[in-house]
């Protein structure tokens, strides 16, 4: 069996290319070693920023995702028994986010894959890469499959990344001294934005998936343990946390999922090797506090597409050769930017009350000052 691109990973980032590269003429089929119900209903981010909106929707599968949707034109800072909002419409004018699950992303672009023929294998076992140097070729299941590039898409726990040799690549990583216990709760949102709340219990996040769903997210200890948070705790904490202002009243619920997720950073570089090239969370990790996970593997996605179109049409490697450099820059500011956002609004128990102050005062400044203000709202929505 022979394709052009061999893809493994059927999340966002595996699915993006395949039907990218499938408008440009180029061939690929895509191995997952999940079940296709478990993909479409995994659940993970939910922001999504306005390039990330702008590449579905001119792809063709944007349709439900602007039907459904929800469009936000800021967010809220609450810290000090106060909220200030964050305006994306005064500050960075004619753009924005839009909240939309991931797992609605993947269905969207699962359906186009299969309605346009499509070769997507889920629940395939044992997949590896070998000779990336030439000849690239994938085997899984008993079966090989011959391409002529190979994309990493299959997440930082995935096959791609380590089939790189050893010595190669650059690995640079934080591991933070607290986790996210993660909720979704089928309730309707008790604010139409988001709300980044900073208090000295810890950070809490108000966010929402549709108009009868929310999600909110607590920091907790590090090795907290789902067990050890009962829903009454969970939304006690909840409310602890953001009821900080006046007038405000938490809508709780059921609880429909919960989880936790530990805080971490990540970036393994260069981004390719040979004939294989990483996107996505294969490469890169970030701390959800920037929302910026999925939105790079799409970026990834856009810049290795307009790579691979051109060797394709001519055999040039101009772009394949600088796909690394040109994503890691946008990476490494996606890195600063959320490493920013998680010191400014997370407690850490080793702090001193200086650490603290000072963080209180350049919380003042970012919703005191235009410059500062605007510098959040351009990284958050996503720079062109």
């Amino acid at each position: 069996m022979r394709t052009q691109v061999g893809i493994i990973g059927a999340g966002p980032a595996g699915l993006l290319l395949s039907h990218l590269l499938h408008l440009r003429g180029i061939t690929s089929v895509v191995l997952e070693k999940r079940s296709r119900d478990y993909v479409e209903r995994r659940v993970r981010a939910g922001v999504l920023e306005q390039g990330t909106v702008d590449t579905l929707v001119e792809a063709g599968v944007g349709e439900r995702l602007l039907r459904e949707g929800l469009p936000h034109h800021g967010i809220e800072l609450r810290y000090g028994g106060a909220g200030h909002r964050i305006a994306f419409e005064k500050l960075v004018p004619g753009r924005s986010i839009t909240v939309y699950g991931q797992q609605e992303v993947v269905k969207d672009l699962i359906a186009a894959r299969l309605a346009a023929g499509g070769d997507i294998r889920f629940e395939v076992e044992d997949v590896e890469a070998h000779s990336l140097e030439s000849d690239p070729y994938l085997t899984f299941g008993g079966e090989r499959l011959d391409c002529d590039v190979i994309a990493g898409c299959d997440g930082f726990h995935g096959v791609s990344r380590p089939a790189i040799p050893e010595g190669v690549l650059s690995v640079y990583e934080r591991d933070y001294p607290f986790a996210w216990l993660g909720i979704l709760a089928r309730v309707a949102p008790s604010s139409e934005e988001l709300i980044y709340t900073r208090t000295e219990r810890g950070f809490a996040l108000h966010s929402m998936r549709s108009p009868t769903v929310s999600r909110f997210y607590l920091q907790v200890p590090a090795d907290a343990r789902v067990e050890d948070w009962p829903d009454e705790r969970i939304w006690a904490e909840l409310k602890a946390r953001l009821e900080s202002v006046p007038g405000f009243t938490l809508t709780t619920g059921e609880i429909m999922e919960k989880g936790v997720t530990p805080m971490r950073a990540f970036v393994a570089e260069p981004m390719q090797y040979g004939r294989l090239y990483l996107a996505g969370d294969a490469a890169h990790i970030v701390p959800p506090t920037g929302a910026k996970g999925l939105n790079l593997a799409v970026a990834d996605v856009r810049v290795l597409t307009e790579a691979l179109a051109a060797y394709f049409a001519d055999g040039s490697t101009g772009l394949l050769d600088g796909y690394s450099d040109a994503c890691l820059k946008r990476v490494w500011r996606a890195q600063h930017f959320s490493w920013w956002m998680t010191t400014l609004l997370h407690t850490f128990e080793d702090e001193d009350p200086y650490a603290r102050r000072l963080q209180l005062s350049y919380l003042d400044y970012v919703t005191s000052s235009e410059a500062a203000a605007t510098t959040l709202a351009e990284n958050y929505v996503g720079l062109p």
